[in-house]
C-alpha cells in the first residue's frame, strides 16, 4: 500500500492527540484512513478491522474506528490495534556495598538494558533506580598551592600519598589519588609581569632567588591507585612567586572539578536521543514526593536510592523499518541504561496479502479486509469491469444532473451508491441524500429532543409542534396555583407563560409586586402560617403555599425598602394583619410579617349609653343657651330702636299729633287781562 510522507503522519498525530474523543467527533473515522497503517497513525486508540464481511452492502462502514465501535458493528476480535510495550532485558539488583577492587561488579543503576516497542502517540513507561553504594571507590584529588610561601609545606607532603592511602583504606577498599597545583593568574596585579620576571619571578629575592614561572592551574596527575606515582609527582614540583597575598585557589578548585566529579546529587542525562522521541521524567527523591518534569534528586547520602519514572513516546514512524538506541546515565556514574527502540508501524494483516484473490473476484489483491483492484476493474470486490460507458453509468448515482455522485456522501460502486458512515448519525437514500442528523436544533439538541429527524425534517412526537419540535401543546405548565392561566397576567405559548401585565414575571406570572392584586396572592401563605404557628415545614399545605417565600417575623412593620409593597387585610376576628412584600434577586419573595394581627378592645355598653345621653343633654343645653342669647340680642335691638324714634319726636306732649285743620288753602295760577293789564291773584 502507498504510504503518506512521515511529516504528514507527524502532523496528523499532533492534531489527533489534542482531540481524541470530543463529543460528536470520532477522530478515527474522520481521518479517512484507507489502509491499516494509516489508521494506526491517526490516534493510539484507533483500531483497524480486517474481517472480510465487515459492514453493510449498502453503506460504507469505516474499518478504522474505536475498538468499542468495531465490536458493536460486528468486527469481533478481528482487528489490529498494537500498543506500546516495554521489555526488560537485563536488571541486576542494586549493590549495597562497593567492595569490588575494580568497581566493575558494583551495580548502582537498575535496570541495565531494556527494549521498547512504540506505536506513535502511545506512551510506555519504565522505572529507573539509582543508588550510590557504601564502600564505593573514593577518588581524592590533592590540589597544592605552589606559591613561594608554601615552600616549607611542599617539603612536608612529599610522602603524603603513602599516609593518605593508609588512612583511606580504612574507609574504602578502592582508593585513587590525583594531583594538581596552582599559583595565581599570570597577569598584573596578581603576578610579576615585567620581562625580567618571565622566566624567574624570584630574581632579586635574596632568600630564594630561583623559582619556576607563575601559572594559574596545572593538572599534573590523573586519578590513579598507584601511590608511588603520586609521591614521585609531588617530588618533582617547585614553587613559584606571585605579588598579592591571596592566590588563585578558587580558580584552581573549579578547574579540578572538571577533572574529578563530586557527587552530592543524582541527575539522569540522555545520550543519543532519537529526534522522533519524546521523553518525560518524574523524579521521586528521599522525601517520597513525585516531581513531574524533574530528572534529578539533591541532598542524597551514601546508600540513598533515587527513583525515576521515564515515559517514552514516538511522534511518528521512521521512513523505513529501523531500530534506534539511546542511553540513560546518571551524571558522574559509570553505570548506564541501554534502551533499544523499535516501531510498531506495520499491521500484521499486511503480511498476509493474497494476489488475484477469489475474495476479490480474481481481479485484485486482498489485504486486511480490502480489495485493491487490478486495472480495468472496480467495486468493493472488484466485481465490475470498467468500460467506456462508465461515465454514463455513474450518472445513475446522481440525484439530478450536475449534482455530485451520491450527494458527495457515498461511493458509486457498480452504478449504486454505498453511503458513508458518519459519527453524527446515519446517511441513507438511493443517492445518500438523506440523513438523521441534519434537522433543526434547539439549544444544540436535535429536534429539541421531542422528535425524530427524517431526511432533513423533524417529525415531532405527540404533544409538540414547530420546525424543531420545541413548542409544547400542553397548557398544564401554565396553570398557576389558583388555577388561572398564567395567573391572569399573560398568555400560554408553547407551554410557557408570556406575561403581558407590566411588572409580572415568574413561571406562571405569579410574581408582580406592582400589580393591584399583589397583596392578595400572598394572603393564603400568611394565613396558613398564622394558623400553624409560622413554621411552613411542619405543614404540607403551608410548605406548598410558601415554597417561594422568605418569611421574616417582626413586632413592628418598618417600611425601609422603597421597592417593598405594604399590604394589609382584615381577618375573621376584625383584626388588621400587615406585611410587606418584595421580590428578591434569587427569584423568591421576601415577606416581612407582623407576629400578631393588630386588634382593638370591645367598648363598654353603659359607657356608650351615658356618653350618648350626656352628648344629647349637652347639645340641648347648648341649643337653649344659643336661643336665649339670640332672643336677648333681638329684644335689645328693638328697645334701642324705640328709644331712637322717641328722641326724634317734634311735638309737645299736650298737642294731638293726629289733629288736622278744617281749612285748606290752594293756589291757582291764571292771567286776567283788563285794560291791557295782567293780574296774578289768589282766590280764597
Amino acid at each position: 500500500m502507498p504510504r503518506a510522507p512521515a511529516p504528514l503522519y507527524a502532523c496528523l498525530l499532533g492534531l489527533c492527540a489534542l482531540v481524541p474523543s470530543l463529543p460528536g467527533l470520532n477522530i478515527c473515522t474522520s481521518g479517512s484512513a484507507t489502509s491499516c497503517e494509516e489508521c494506526l497513525l491517526i490516534h493510539p486508540k484507533c483500531a483497524w478491522c480486517f474481517k472480510e464481511d465487515f459492514g453493510s452492502l449498502h453503506s460504507v462502514t469505516s474499518r478504522c474506528d474505536l475498538k468499542a465501535n468495531l465490536a458493536r458493528n460486528g468486527c469481533g476480535g478481528e482487528f489490529e490495534s498494537p500498543a506500546s510495550s516495554t521489555q526488560v532485558l537485563r536488571s541486576l539488583p542494586l549493590s549495597s556495598k562497593g567492595s569490588s577492587p575494580t568497581s566493575s561488579d558494583v551495580i548502582q543503576l537498575r535496570p541495565q538494558k531494556i527494549a521498547l516497542n512504540l506505536r506513535p502517540g502511545d506512551k510506555t513507561t519504565f522505572q529507573l533506580q539509582v543508588r550510590q553504594v557504601e564502600d564505593y571507590p573514593v577518588d581524592l584529588y590533592y590540589l597544592m598551592d605552589l606559591s613561594l610561601s608554601m615552600k616549607d609545606d611542599l617539603d612536608n607532603i612529599r610522602n603524603l600519598g603513602t599516609k593518605l592511602a593508609e588512612e583511606m583504606r580504612k574507609l574504602t577498599s578502592n582508593f585513587r589519588l590525583g594531583f594538581g597545583s596552582f599559583v595565581d593568574k599570570n597577569i598584573s596585579p596578581f603576578s610579576y609581569t615585567a620581562p625580567r620576571y618571565q622566566t624567574n619571578p624570584c630574581i632579586g629575592y635574596k632568600l630564594f632567588p630561583n623559582c619556576v614561572p607563575s601559572f594559574g592551574f596545572r593538572h599534573l596527575l590523573p586519578l590513579t591507585d598507584r601511590v608511588d606515582s603520586f609521591n614521585e609527582e609531588v617530588r618533582k614540583q617547585r614553587v613559584s612567586r606571585n605579588r598579592d597575598a591571596p592566590e588563585g585557589g578558587f580558580d584552581a578548585v573549579l578547574q579540578a572539578a572538571v577533572c574529578k566529579s563530586i557527587r552530592s546529587k543524582v541527575e539522569v542525562s540522555v545520550w543519543d536521543q532519537p529526534e522522533d522521541l519524546n521523553l518525560f521524567f518524574t523524579a521521586t527523591c528521599q522525601d517520597g514526593v513525585s516531581y513531574p518534569g524533574q530528572r534529578k534528586c539533591e541532598g542524597l547520602k551514601i546508600g540513598d536510592t533515587a527513583s525515576f519514572e521515564v515515559s517514552v513516546e514516538a511522534r511518528s514512524c521512521p521512513s523505513r523499518p529501523t531500530e534506534h538506541m539511546f542511553t540513560l546515565r546518571p551524571v558522574g556514574f559509570r553505570d548506564s541504561l541501554e534502551v533499544g527502540v523499535t516501531y510498531s508501524c506495520q499491521c500484521g494483516c499486511s503480511a498476509r496479502l493474497e494476489s488475484d484473490s477469489t475474495r476479490c473476484s480474481g481481479n485484485g489483491t486482498y489485504m486486511c479486509g480490502l480489495c485493491e483492484c487490478n486495472p480495468g476493474h472496480l467495486g468493493t470486490r472488484c466485481e465490475c469491469q470498467e468500460s467506456e460507458r462508465q461515465t454514463g453509468y455513474q450518472n445513475l448515482c446522481r440525484e439530478a444532473e450536475g449534482k455530485p455522485l451520491c450527494s458527495g456522501r457515498g461511493e458509486c460502486s457498480c452504478n449504486q451508491c454505498s453511503c458513508f458512515e458518519s459519527e453524527f448519525g446515519k446517511i441513507y437514500g438511493s443517492f445518500c441524500q438523506c440523513d438523521n442528523f441534519s434537522c433543526a436544533r434547539n439549544r444544540g439538541i436535535l429536534c429539541s429532543g421531542h422528535g425524530e429527524c427524517h431526511c432533513g425534517e423533524c417529525k415531532c412526537h405527540a404533544g409538540y409542534i414547530g420546525d424543531n419540535c420545541n413548542c409544547s401543546t400542553d397548557i398544564s405548565t401554565c396553570l398557576a396555583k389558583d388555577g388561572q392561566m398564567c395567573s391572569g397576567r399573560g398568555h400560554c405559548v408553547c407551554g410557557q407563560c408570556q406575561c403581558t401585565e407590566p411588572g409580572a414575571f415568574g413561571e406562571t406570572c405569579e410574581k408582580c409586586p406592582t400589580c393591584p392584586d399583589a397583596c392578595s396572592t400572598k394572603r393564603d401563605c400568611i394565613e396558613c402560617l398564622l394558623l400553624h404557628s409560622g413554621v411552613p415545614a411542619e405543614n404540607q399545605t403551608c410548605h406548598s403555599l410558601c415554597k417561594d417565600e422568605v418569611v421574616t417575623w417582626v413586632d413592628t412593620i418598618v417600611k425601609d425598602d422603597q421597592e417593598a409593597v405594604l399590604c394589609f387585610y382584615k381577618t375573621a376576628k376584625d383584626c388588621v394583619m400587615m406585611f410587606t412584600y418584595a421580590e428578591l434577586a434569587s427569584g423568591k419573595s421576601s415577606l416581612t410579617v407582623l407576629r400578631e394581627p393588630e386588634c382593638g378592645t370591645a367598648p363598654d355598653a353603659t359607657t356608650i349609653l351615658l356618653a350618648v345621653v350626656g352628648s344629647i343633654l349637652l347639645i340641648g343645653i347648648a341649643l337653649l343657651a344659643i336661643w336665649k342669647l339670640l332672643v336677648t340680642i333681638h329684644d335689645r335691638r328693638e328697645f334701642a330702636k324705640f328709644q331712637s324714634e322717641r328722641s326724634r319726636a317734634r311735638y309737645e306732649m299736650a298737642s294731638n299729633p293726629l289733629y288736622r285743620k278744617p281749612i285748606s288753602t290752594h293756589t291757582v295760577d291764571f292771567t286776567f287781562n283788563k285794560f291791557n293789564k295782567s293780574y296774578n291773584g289768589t282766590v280764597d
